[in-house]
């Protein structure tokens, strides 16, 4: 909505900003998406309406800002991912509440298949561009804000060892900047990673091998590291933004790459001295990706087995939801 809190007056040029701005929001808005002051700046800058610089962008901010205030922008177009209000949900009727248990009602699409996946993104901003498609697919998402800390590391590490110990395939996919410490990342993510859940793998088999002990030393070395690599190639991470590939087909606006950032060296070495933001991607482009990548992995008869169950819970829900006066009439003995 557009609600204007502010007088001001623009200039022509600022005027045209305005209307810019405003039919990239709506076009994004049609498609389902709200964007991040960040990301509309990249839409400006891809079709080469500013040059791509803090000055620019920093004037995008305050154009927005004073048009928001005057009522010349929608106010639900433009969004702050990285700060939110939680509250408790409050109901008027015990009826609604099984209504809404019927639309929240979902059972693990993923129980039945053969891989586990994860989506990680490394901006907690740009987590909202792959909510719908990942809730849509049933699969966890996770914001590593940069590089991801230790203690969150190794419970994710915990989180992804039960599915391979029941046999899985497990894929962890990355969205990064690409830039020297977007690219590291994912090295640093699939390292860490590996330590924590073949050390815990190779302890989780010696628990369930009494007859380990009695191994010779050599033959217990070396079947600990048969279980290693047992554990290590049923995991994966998959960086699947952005790459190189990415960035020929879609031609984000560059950045100059960090030169004060200690791994630029090998990264100028291979790439050059251009950088390149995540946030520079359409969010429908990012949406893509992750489904592409997602939907790839799935076993269809076991997928719409699981989803004809939830569908069938939804209904019996649904049909409490309608009927909940007679309900409560048999559970207060008022029935004939």
């Amino acid at each position: 909505m557009r609600i204007a809190y502010d007088t001001k007056r623009f200039s022509a040029e600022t005027l045209e900003t305005i209307r810019q701005a405003n039919q990239i929001l709506v076009d994004y808005e049609q498609q389902g998406y709200d964007l991040t002051l960040r990301q509309l700046y990249y839409q400006f800058v891809s079709r080469d309406l500013i040059p791509n610089n803090e000055r620019s962008y920093k004037r995008l901010g305050s154009i927005v800002n004073d048009a928001r205030l005057a009522g010349r922008i929608d106010w639900d177009h433009i969004v702050d991912r990285t700060r939110n209000v939680r509250s408790i949900t409050h109901w008027d009727d015990p009826a609604n509440i099984i209504e809404a248990t019927a639309r929240s009602f979902k059972v693990s699409l993923w129980e039945q298949q053969n891989d586990y996946v994860e989506v990680w993104i490394e901006k907690d901003a740009l987590v909202g561009v792959i909510t719908r498609v990942c809730n849509e697919l049933d699969v966890p998402y996770f914001s590593c804000r940069g590089y991801t800390s230790q203690s969150e590391m190794w419970a994710a590490s915990q989180r992804l060892l039960t599915p391979i110990i029941d046999g899985k395939n497990v894929t962890v996919l990355h969205l990064g900047d690409h830039d020297p410490s977007g690219i590291d990342m994912t090295r640093d993510i699939e390292d860490r990673l590996r330590l924590f859940i073949s050390s815990d793998y190779a302890r989780h088999k010696i628990k369930q091998e009494p007859g380990f002990k009695e191994l010779s030393s050599m033959n217990r070395e070396a079947t600990i590291g048969q279980w290693i690599t047992e554990a290590l190639d049923r995991f994966e991470v998959r960086r699947i933004a952005l790459t190189m590939a990415q960035i020929t087909e879609y031609d984000p606006p560059p950045n100059p790459a960090k030169l004060s950032d200690s791994r630029s060296a090998g990264y100028v070495e291979e790439y050059g001295y251009e950088s390149w933001e995540l946030d520079a991607l359409p969010p429908d482009v990012l949406s893509a990706l992750v489904r592409e990548h997602v939907e790839g992995l799935i076993e269809e008869d076991a997928w719409e087995a699981a989803r004809e169950r939830e569908e069938d819970g939804q209904r019996l829900l649904r049909l409490a939801s309608e009927r909940w006066t007679e309900i409560v009439k048999d559970l207060n003995g008022d029935a004939p």
